[in-house]
């Protein structure tokens, strides 16, 4: 069985009609944040899709816990986080087995760990698949959870990721191109498994993972996204992913062109609230587009929906690369306060808890020559904002 730590990288395509002349073309970067195509190896969170949650015990450990108490440690917490991120176009519906299935070597034997040597990762991949295959018609799911017993004595939780296949395996019928092992503690991570589902739908790891170890990782883009922190107070999706995926179409986002000089201004809806009920999403992302492989994305960000817990609020301001891999800086957050930091006892990188702009205030990007100013706060909570490119 081969394996890949990273994906299909330059899969059949999809056309997107509606990416518009601000959307970057996908490369061959690992979870290029290109999106005029979609990348059809990975599934494409528009619809409904189902998960299998297989629990895997070891013959080296008696579980402590029983299957439907870490079923319930990520739902339906995981589906609501996607519900909401969606603004109600997506679902994820897990199915959880309701008994452990027992791995024919001690776990202990497979040397987990978050570098793991590929052989015992194959390995340990090759009996789970062989013990979950009599009872599990994989056919019938789009996503894979392989769930370990967390009080094993060889489960490390650094090994939680989503492995994907060189070659998609095959059982009932079905390809499996990628499963999500989960190695978590009970209780585990908060948000853990939303970021790990974000790979299985081809989105980027986005935080910056020191080539020593040491240092901090949440340089890129601090709070902002759960795809670089899963412990961020403002975790949503960039609007750029929501874009990607199909959840904002081209009335929601706003392709700023024009004459060098002219400004554009209209009003930014917070990226996490719902759509009021019977109404549209609204206008939640702006983009300059700044050269071939890159642009600026512009969006507001308030405490409502998965960024309650935010303890800032206003308009983010953050680069986009196309051709930038995951974990390489594919989005980059522009510190709009340089010289301050904010919530320092629960920001995982006050650095840029702070990032974005309040009324009053604005920033021309270094480099892009482009301003953005926010003008005013409307009664029902949006920014208004005006952009100029080429000041």
């Amino acid at each position: 069985m081969a394996l890949a730590a990273t994906s299909l990288v330059a899969g059949p395509a999809a056309a997107d009609t509606s990416a518009g002349p601000c959307a970057l073309p996908r490369t061959a970067a690992h979870h290029s944040l290109g999106l005029n195509t979609w990348n059809s190896a990975y599934p494409r969170p528009s619809r409904t899709l189902d998960a299998i949650m297989v629990f895997l015990s070891f013959p080296d450990s008696a579980p402590l816990t029983r299957p439907d108490e870490l079923a319930r440690d990520h739902f339906p917490a995981t589906g609501d986080f996607f519900r909401r991120a969606s603004y109600g176009r997506f679902d994820l519906r897990a199915h959880p087995l309701p008994r452990w299935i027992q791995m024919p070597q001690a776990s202990t034997a497979y040397r987990m760990k978050r570098d793991w040597d590929a052989a015992r990762r194959a390995a340990y991949l090759r009996d789970a698949i062989a013990v979950a295959d009599p009872v599990v018609d994989f056919s019938r799911y789009d996503v894979v959870y392989l769930v370990a017993d967390p009080d094993a004595p060889g489960v490390d939780s650094d090994a939680t990721k989503v492995v994907n296949f060189d070659r998609p395996l095959s059982a009932d019928g079905a390809d499996i191109r990628r499963v999500v092992t989960v190695f978590e503690r009970h209780p585990p991570d908060r948000n853990v498994l939303a970021h790990e589902t974000g790979h299985v739908f081809d989105l980027p790891d986005l935080y910056h993972r020191p080539t020593d170890g040491k240092g901090d990782w949440d340089t890129h883009v601090g709070d902002w996204d759960v795809m670089g922190s899963q412990f961020g107070l403002a975790p949503d999706l960039f609007g750029w992913h929501k874009w990607k995926l199909g959840w904002l179409d081209q009335q929601q986002v706003r392709c700023v062109t024009g004459a060098r000089g002219a400004n554009r201004m209209f009003t930014l809806e917070p990226l996490a609230a719902a759509p009021p009920p019977g109404g549209t999403v609204g206008t939640r992302l702006a983009v300059v587009r700044t050269g071939p492989n890159s642009a600026l994305a512009i969006e507001a960000r308030g405490a409502t929906g998965n960024d309650r817990d935010t303890c800032t609020e206003g308009v983010l301001i953050y680069r986009v690369r196309n051709e930038a891999a995951s974990g390489a800086g594919p989005v980059e957050v522009l510190d709009t306060h340089p010289q301050t930091e904010a919530c320092w006892n629960e920001s995982v990188y006050p650095a840029l808890a702070d990032a974005p702009l309040s009324v009053g205030e604005s920033y021309t990007v270094p480099g892009d020559r482009v301003r953005v100013e926010v003008v005013d706060r409307t009664r029902t909570g949006g920014w208004t904002v005006k952009i100029t490119p080429g000041v």
